[in-house]
Parts: structure tokens; C-alpha cells; sequence
């Protein structure tokens, strides 16, 4: 979750991301025609992790292969359903498609890269008339293989899909990963965030947008806060308590409203 595997930007990216640190090694490249992946793409790769989770938890066969409407997803993912819409997620599903990670992450040798893109085809069904029926698409080996293992899989709060920002989603991928629901929470220091958030923008600009997003406070459910230690400037986060009626509402899909 945590890694640079997409782009933060709204704006078009082409530049490759190239990310070592220790064992791990990632490189990301994209096409001039589509643009990288962004963290908002891989909402479509959420919508099909969670498709195959509430599967395999059924006992209901998995498989690569995901037959779905525009329709199911956009509204999983809370998105509008118009015209539009339909026509920026098959934009999202050209980037997923064209965009190329090499990495050495979940490899038995460290010096073997695994290469595939975030989804390995995709198309739209038409009946007879040519209306349509839906989109299907293939799911690479690494994507999947990491779904099924439930080590790697963490379920996410529904209002991260009304995060605005690429770097505050990417956030909260890192405070679910690392923060966990642990009493003492989690902190990194600002350099190594910026290192593997593999955005283009300059460090002091990197941590003037960090600063606001802990002035603002808008990850669910964590508490962030900036400290000095050893004379360096860390982002600490912790998990808020949470209200047992919120818990079970959300647990049959639902979100409890203040009044």
C-alpha cells in the first residue's frame, strides 16, 4: 500500500519513478499516450481487491478474470455515474493498462525483478446492437497472488474515497500499513516520506503540503502530529478510539451520521 507504485499528481505524468531502498527496488514507466497510473486509478484495483477477498471469504472460486459494470465500480468507489464519469474510469483502465512496474518486492531473489502492469487487458462487452454490457478485465500475477495471501491485504475506511489530494491518500496508505490500530502509533522521518513518495516536486515543497495536511487533519480515523527528534522533523501518527456503533454500522455498510 505504502510504496510509489502510482502517481500523486493530478496533472499528466510521464517521468518513471525509480525507488531503491535495501532490498527493494521499483520502477515505474508510462506512456506518453495515457500518462502513469494514479492513486485515483487504483481505486479500480481496491474495487477488484475487495471482489476477490469477499469471494475467497464466501468460498466462491477466484480468478483473474473480472467481469463487472462501470456502474459497480464507480459507485463502490464513490464516484459520479455520469457519461463523463463512464468516460474518465476508461481512462483510468487505459493508464492501469499501459502503465509498467518492475519490482523486487514479494520475490524469493532479491536480484529477480517481477514485471507486469496493473491490469494486463481490459475491454468493453457489447451485445448484438452494440449497447453495452460491461467491461472485462485480466488481473496481473503479482496483483492477485498478493490479494489472496490475507497477510497483505488491510481494509481501508470508506471515507478515504473522498480524500481530495494524492499525497494525503497516499497518507493514509502509509499510517494504515505501519499505524496499524497500535496504542503508540507510528512515526517517520520527513526525508525518508519524501523518498518514497516518488513525487517530482522539491523536498521544502513536499513538506509545506505535508505540514498542511496535518494542519487540516483529514485521514479517517488517525491523528497526525510533526515532532523533532534529534534534531530532525518526523510525522507521527496514531489511530483514533473508536465509537462501537460507528464500528458495526460500517461492518453491514453503513456510516453513522453525528446529529
Amino acid at each position: 500500500m505504502s510504496w510509489p507504485f502510482f502517481s500523486l499528481a493530478k496533472s499528466r505524468r510521464v517521468k518513471p519513478i525509480n525507488f531503491n531502498l535495501g532490498d527493494v527496488s521499483i520502477s515505474v514507466e508510462a506512456t506518453a499516450e495515457h500518462g502513469m497510473a494514479t492513486i485515483w486509478d487504483a481505486d479500480i484495483l481496491i474495487w477488484a481487491a475487495s471482489q476477490i477477498v469477499e469471494a475467497r471469504d464466501r468460498g466462491r472460486s477466484t480468478s483473474r478474470l473480472m467481469a463487472t459494470t462501470p456502474h459497480a465500480i464507480l459507485t463502490f468507489v464513490d464516484r459520479g455515474v455520469s457519461l463523463r464519469d463512464y468516460e474518465r474510469l476508461k481512462a483510468a483502465l487505459d493508464r492501469l493498462q499501459s502503465t509498467t512496474v518492475a519490482t523486487t518486492i514479494r520475490q524469493p531473489q532479491q536480484r529477480r525483478r517481477h514485471r507486469f502492469s496493473w491490469i494486463n487487458e481490459w475491454k468493453e462487452r457489447l451485445d448484438a446492437c452494440g449497447r453495452p454490457l460491461g467491461i472485462e478485465m485480466i488481473l496481473p500475477d503479482w496483483f492477485y497472488e498478493g490479494v489472496l495471501d490475507q497477510a497483505l491485504v488491510l481494509t481501508i475506511d470508506r471515507d478515504y474515497f473522498a480524500l481530495s489530494g494524492g499525497l494525503e491518500r497516499w497518507l493514509y496508505r502509509i499510517v494504515r500499513k505501519h499505524g496499524g490500530r497500535q496504542v503508540g502509533g507510528w512515526s517517520f522521518d520527513l526525508s525518508h516520506l519524501y523518498l518514497k513518495s516518488g513525487v517530482l516536486s522539491p523536498r521544502k515543497q513536499f513538506a509545506f503540503a505535508l505540514r498542511d495536511i496535518v494542519r487540516r487533519q483529514p485521514l479517517p480515523g488517525y491523528r497526525l502530529k510533526l515532532e523533532i527528534a534529534l534534531g530532525r522533523e518526523r510525522l507521527a501518527f496514531a489511530a483514533l478510539p473508536r465509537d462501537p456503533f460507528d464500528v458495526a454500522m460500517r461492518r453491514v455498510g453503513n456510516k453513522a451520521v453525528d446529529k
